[in-house]
């Protein structure tokens, strides 16, 4: 534990945070002031190094009666099973010290309002980040003359709905002026279409994949001493192919559906992505449905500013009588996507320290990805050649029956059958 905890991340720590928070607030109202120190002591001391200090974040239990819990647990442990307990001295309910927000009605809002024009982040979560530390902003605080130090800032901080980030995973670039705006269209259309029964789906390429007998980050339970053996350089030129999944998760259903291309990532690749998630679960679990909403990010293959992407959605509109709304993230916001954190993330989880030698085993690791809340996961291997540098014309994207939205058209658009090619499904 103590090693997983030196190599997690600050996401890895913030979670098993929240976990000794979760156990505390459980138990708090059933303990007097020694058990809340033994209890602290013991999870601190299974945690390993570093755990006093996670602890003490977590509950706003002072370090000093965690150090406290551990002499007595150890004492307690040195004593003979035959020894009576002896008397220990157990602080009444209510007593000792009040917290500082209490005694300083003022703390908190003075620490708002250090923290609050450095926020940032996703205007649909509630959750809020800062990228100032907790020993600043104490120190901060007292030079404003509120007594307080990095443990009561951290708590509150908490109690505020902040979370401590590091400032270069939350900021992508430049943002839109639309930013926030387009992510709420976005909220709004998608709740719209689910409460109508229109399906939504999320769509976008996964990193591309060197297959071969190459390292592949993480780990997983091996017999000691026997680690399984890659390559030690990650040259392209050792690598059987490559490959590239672009997958359609269905918000609504919590599915997926991922191609694994062996060729080139375009267009043509994805709309045959979506074209193939339709034909063999869409379909199905949408019959009726006169209508599609995607969302996609901003560039790549998908992009907005993409021809060959407008067109192919025209051909795929014709061919399944489908309107197909569309709506684009803003430049730099691809990690709001939702196929991000509800299907990609977890797919790395389930391959993590295995070698990916063969395109069938990507497809099978793909496939068998699952989580507790149900996800379900439907992989094919795509072999066609896709050729890239194709051009649409001017006079060929006229005929396309593109309707751009009020707001931001270029990110908002409905492509519409056309009706001299258009047949019901």
């Amino acid at each position: 534990m103590a090693r997983e905890l030196r190599e997690s991340s600050d996401g890895e720590r913030e979670k098993l945070e929240a976990l000794v928070r979760v156990r505390f607030d459980a138990l708090a109202p059933v303990m007097d002031e020694r058990r809340m120190r033994l209890w602290a002591a013991a999870e601190a001391t299974a945690i390993g190094p570093g755990g006093g200090a996670l602890v003490s974040r977590a509950t706003g239990i002072s370090e000093g009666r965690i150090v406290a819990g551990r002499r007595e647990l150890a004492e307690l442990a040195r004593a003979p099973a035959s020894t009576p307990p002896q008397h220990q001295r157990v602080r009444r309910v209510g007593g000792g010290r009040p917290r500082a927000d209490r005694a300083n009605p003022d703390l908190s809002p003075a620490l708002e309002e250090l923290v609050a024009p450095a926020t940032r982040g996703d205007p649909e979560s509630p959750l809020r980040w800062t990228s100032k530390g907790v020993r600043t902003l104490a120190a901060e605080l007292r030079a404003l003359g509120h007594e307080v130090g990095p443990t009561t800032v951290s708590l509150l901080l908490h109690e505020l709905g902040y979370s401590l980030q590091a400032a270069k995973k939350t900021v992508e670039g430049k943002q839109h002026p639309d930013r926030d705006e387009q992510f709420r269209n976005i909220n709004t259309q998608a709740k719209e279409c689910l409460a109508g029964g229109i399906p939504v789906i999320s769509v976008d390429t996964k990193k591309k994949e060197l297959v071969g007998s190459f390292k592949n980050g993480g780990r997983e339970w091996q017999p000691i001493g026997i680690p399984t053996r890659a390559l030690v350089h990650d040259f392209p030129q050792d690598a059987v192919g490559k490959a590239i999944p672009y997958g359609v998760y269905d918000t609504g259903r919590n599915e997926a559906w991922v191609s694994v291309g062996t060729d080139h990532d375009t267009a043509e690749f994805a709309v045959a992505t979506i074209a193939r998630w339709w034909n063999v679960m869409g379909r199905k679990s949408y019959a009726g449905a006169k209508e599609l909403f995607i969302t996609a990010d901003a560039g790549g293959s998908n992009g907005y500013r993409s021809r060959q992407w407008k067109l192919g959605l025209q051909e795929f509109a014709n061919t399944t009588g489908l309107e197909i709304r569309v709506s684009h993230f803003p430049p730099g916001t691809s990690k709001w996507n939702k196929i991000e954190h509800r299907l990609f993330s977890h797919i790395s989880m389930n391959w993590r320290g295995k070698l990916l030698t063969s395109h069938e085993a990507i497809v099978s690791l793909i496939a068998g990805t699952t989580t507790r809340t149900g996800l379900r996961v439907k992989a094919r291997l795509d072999r066609r050649r896709y050729r890239t540098g194709l051009t649409v014309p001017d006079r060929v994207f006229k005929q396309l029956q593109i309707e751009p939205h009020e707001f931001q058209g270029l990110w908002n658009y409905t492509i519409r059958p056309n009706g001299d090619r258009s047949r019901e499904q």
